[in-house]
């Protein structure tokens, strides 16, 4: 889709001609440039957070006790805590090996420029600074050769991974070995990235890894340990590992808690939530204070990830506290990125840290902030498109005097008199942290020409480094440039206009807007940066400025993680769907062609099946017909607990010519036209038998085979295609292929008794990583045994119907984490099912388009 020529950073104003998606344009046949956006990739693999409730787990559930529920939940919680202190030491690691690093460089230029002031050596300090420099990215950018995954924050793979797609390698303990020591070099090295960020993936690889006890890497690791065996259970630990990282990157346990619910849970509901926020800091301290307890007691639910917050940031804490002040106990270091307490000097009764007026120019910061955060985005955007298509005058330092400054211990004098300050070194030549603490807390002035090159120096060269290939995060840069921002805009207020307003509001605010402006996180940015400064009277300042800052940074694009989740092609769901996504049905947007397999069926027949698709999981289906043997007893049809008089049942070609009438319904359907000229043909007689009836019969065997040339997505035709299909469950790749490696058949002469049956550790036994079929030794299996998969099949999976709307479909299969949705007309028969591609927003642009092209 190309823009206009004026258009930057902006919607389109393109013809409506030239407005199909690509995802459109892919449906037509039609071709596209290579400026289109990126399609969601269909290799990436959904996560299954349903549970399949078949009859190795009903027996599992019913050997349960009150007892042992009691012990599987007490496991949990010690698996949290344990998760949590390991976070919490993972984050002491990084820290102190940063500040080892940082300090032997800093120190050893450091000197190099106080000798070469009076010597005019300048050129050997910097490249002193340029060895230490070079030398640690290269160790950064060696670690990511070993692991690929292990670039950049990890942020956007742990949101996809939360969403429910399944992203190879990225909770892995290589990725969690290279992004730790990576991260480290990439800090110490000067590039302008953070820590925080890869602190949020390293404590998901913690959360992922820790409860299995197992480890693919080092193949040695592996415990028999049977709790915790599902993506459900797994995903609930990834997330209370991302909680305690942001606990443990800003010393925030609660806005780590709601990062985790805002980012990964399907049942939060984003906007409810963030219009009860916005009442709450308009009470005062205490009243705010008793809702909160009452909001935590409503929230129970999510007291295991507060626990684990909790738990990382007191570990952290803990050991900061002694490692720095010799003070072990004594809890003075919350996070890895403290702000330090905001409070007027003393004496200064006429000083405010904000009044009611300062809020007005919040709210422009706030604008402003959104709209640099688009240009930040925009930038990134087309920088990483570059990179992933190609590769994978200097302004002078003011001198300051020192006369109000507090303290000077990260003053840097570099070329100026004798107590004076060199502004631009103070914020160049510091750790990322102290330069932002710095901003918010010196009392020092800031030239606002140091103040304006900085800003615009370190934003490129952070829209620059964010997304090369080192272990890196961004927000420390943000929070850096935005602090910068605010303080020139104090320092305008002061200077230019006489006002009396404190600059390091200014700085937490612009760094808030600016920040909001490239993430657009709402909510739990909002406590981070309140937990942050220790100060609940700036929770009304931040909200506002960081819900302007997202709405305005929305009108132009995405947020940074969304961007990148974007450019990677992870087909990503988002929280609700566009209203006028409703003209579309289930009908609609379901693939009709379907791969399935039979109750009982014959091992060739699974074999041909598994090694000719790739899709991961089949319905499991019955045909209607009435010389039905296979579950018939009487005049009473039984197919798994489902009982119907078979005189109910009608003809094939009855029923298929009722199907084609109701597909009719369905404008954007593309059976619509197939089925007109269906139905125009001659009905016939009662006396002779159709052509799709011979044509049944002729196919009829008592275990029906399907090979790869009668795949129905090839070469069957519509009534071969369409027929009438009874849905009895669904069942899994995984599942097929643990029965087939475990020989579970029986022989054509016996009762399906005789199949031997695996219990529910049996088929969990290898999870994550569950074998393929190319791993089974096909010359260990009779081809004519049959498998009866009736025992390890779902049921009673969610099903939704052809004429259900989108926005039903959507909040079903995102609410309840699903990987497949089938979809079953009112007489139970299977007509299509639904996966997480046929609900993106771009395949549902390009099936609304064709709807409304069909009216």
């Amino acid at each position: 889709m190309a823009c206009c020529g004026n258009c930057f950073c902006c919607k389109c104003c393109c013809r409506e001609s030239e407005t199909r998606t690509p995802e459109e344009l892919t449906i037509l046949g039609e071709f596209q440039s290579e400026e289109d956006e990126i399609l969601p990739r269909k290799d990436y693999e959904s996560l299954d957070y349903d549970r399949c409730i078949n009859e190795p787990y009903v027996e599992v559930l019913e050997g349960i006790s009150n007892k042992k529920a009691r012990q599987y939940e007490a496991v949990r919680w010690v698996m949290v805590f344990a998760i949590g202190v390991t976070v919490g030491l993972v984050g002491v690691f990084v820290d102190f090996f940063v500040h080892i690093f940082t300090k032997l460089k800093f120190s050893v230029v450091g000197d190099s420029v106080e000798r070469c002031t009076d010597q005019g050596c300048l050129p050997v300090s910097l490249l002193e600074l340029l060895a230490f420099n070079l030398t640690f990215v290269l160790l950064a950018s060696v670690l990511v050769l070993i692991e690929p995954v292990a670039a950049g924050s990890g942020i956007p793979e742990i949101k996809s991974y939360l969403n429910g797609v399944k992203i190879p390698g990225i909770v892995r303990l290589r990725t969690f070995l290279c992004k730790v020591a990576g991260v480290v070099f990439s800090v110490a090295g000067g590039l302008f990235v953070g820590k925080e960020g890869p602190m949020i993936h390293s404590g998901a690889i913690v959360g992922a890894g820790l409860p299995q006890f197992q480890s693919i890497t080092f193949k040695w690791i592996k415990l028999n340990f049977p709790y915790f065996r599902t993506d459900r259970d797994k995903r609930d630990f990834v997330s209370a590992g991302a909680a305690a990282g942001v606990a443990a990157a800003f010393g925030a346990p609660i806005g780590g808690t709601l990062f985790s619910l805002e980012e990964g849970s399907s049942f939060w509901n984003q906007a409810l939530t963030w219009k009860v926020v916005c009442t709450l800091f308009i009470l005062d301290e205490n009243h705010f204070n008793c809702l909160c307890i009452h909001l935590f007691c409503f929230f129970v639910f999510f007291t295991l990830k507060l626990f684990c917050s909790m738990s990382a940031t007191f570990t952290l804490n803990f050991f900061r506290s002694g490692i720095y002040f010799n003070k072990w106990g004594s809890f003075q270091l919350p996070g890895l990125l403290n702000f330090g307490e905001f409070k007027c000097s003393d004496g200064d009764k006429q000083c405010h840290l904000w009044t009611a007026v300062d809020l007005s120019f919040f709210v422009l910061m706030g604008v402003v902030g959104g709209l640099l955060g688009a240009l930040f985005n925009c930038m990134n955007k087309c920088l990483s498109k570059y990179r992933m298509k190609h590769i994978l005058p200097k302004a002078r330092s003011v001198a300051l005097t020192l006369d109000r400054v507090v303290s000077s211990s990260y003053m840097r004098q570099y070329f100026c008199p004798n107590n004076t300050y060199n502004d631009m070194a103070t914020l160049l030549f510091n750790p990322q942290e102290k330069a932002i603490h710095q901003l918010f807390h010196q009392e020092g002035l800031f030239s606002p020409l140091s103040l304006l090159v900085f800003f615009v120096l370190y934003l490129l060269m952070a829209c620059w480094t964010y997304g090369v290939s080192v272990p890196s995060g961004l927000f420390v840069p943000s929070l850096l440039c935005g602090a910068a921002f605010g303080r020139l805009v104090a320092n305008i207020l002061n200077v230019k206009l006489h006002m009396d307003v404190y600059s390091g509001t200014f700085a937490l605010i612009g760094a808030a807007a600016f920040l909001g402006g490239v993430v657009r996180m709402t909510i739990s940015l909002t406590v981070i940066l309140i937990e942050s400064t220790n100060e609940i009277s700036y929770g009304l300042p931040i909200m506002i400025t960081l819900m302007v800052a997202k709405w305005t940074g929305d009108l132009f694009n995405k947020g940074i993680y969304d961007i990148h989740v974007q450019l990677r092609g992870v087909p990503l769901l988002d929280w609700e769907t566009e209203v006028e996504m409703d003209k579309l049905t289930a009908g609609d947007i379901m693939e009709p062609n379907l791969t399935y397999v039979y109750p009982h069926t014959r091992v060739q027949s699974l074999v041909s099946i598994l090694r000719t698709t790739v899709y991961h999981a089949f319905p499991v289906v019955t045909e209607n017909r009435h010389n039905e043997k296979d579950f018939t007893k009487g005049n009473v049809l039984v197919s798994n607990n489902i009982h119907f008089k078979r005189s109910s049942v009608v003809t094939r070609a009855g029923e298929q010519r009722r199907r084609c009438q109701s597909m009719k319904s369905y404008p954007s359907s593309e059976l619509r036209n197939m089925c007109e000229d269906a139905s125009s043909e001659q009905e016939p007689s009662e006396d002779r038998e159709d052509v799709l009836q011979q044509m049944l019969q002729r196919r009829h065997m008592p275990y029906p085979n399907l090979y790869p040339d009668q795949s129905p997505s090839e070469e069957w035709t519509l009534e071969e295609r369409f027929r009438p299909l009874t849905f009895h469950g669904t069942i899994l790749r995984s599942q097929l292929v643990n029965l087939l490696l475990r020989g579970a058949c029986y022989a054509e002469s016996q009762s399906s008794a005789a199949q031997p049956r695996l219990s529910f550790a049996e088929m969990t036994e290898d999870y994550p990583r569950f074998p393929d079929i190319h791993d089974v030794d096909l010359t260990q299996l009779n081809p004519r045994m049959i498998v009866d998969v009736t025992p390890y099949m779902n049921p009673c999976p969610y099903t939704v119907s052809p004429n259900s709307r989108i926005s039903q479909v959507f909040n079903l299969f995102r609410t309840m984490g699903l990987r497949h949705l089938p979809v079953v007309n009112a007489v139970g028969e299977i007509v299509g099912i639904i996966t997480r591609h046929n609900l993106t927003h771009e395949f549902l642009t390009a099936k609304l388009r064709q709807h409304s092209i069909t009216i």
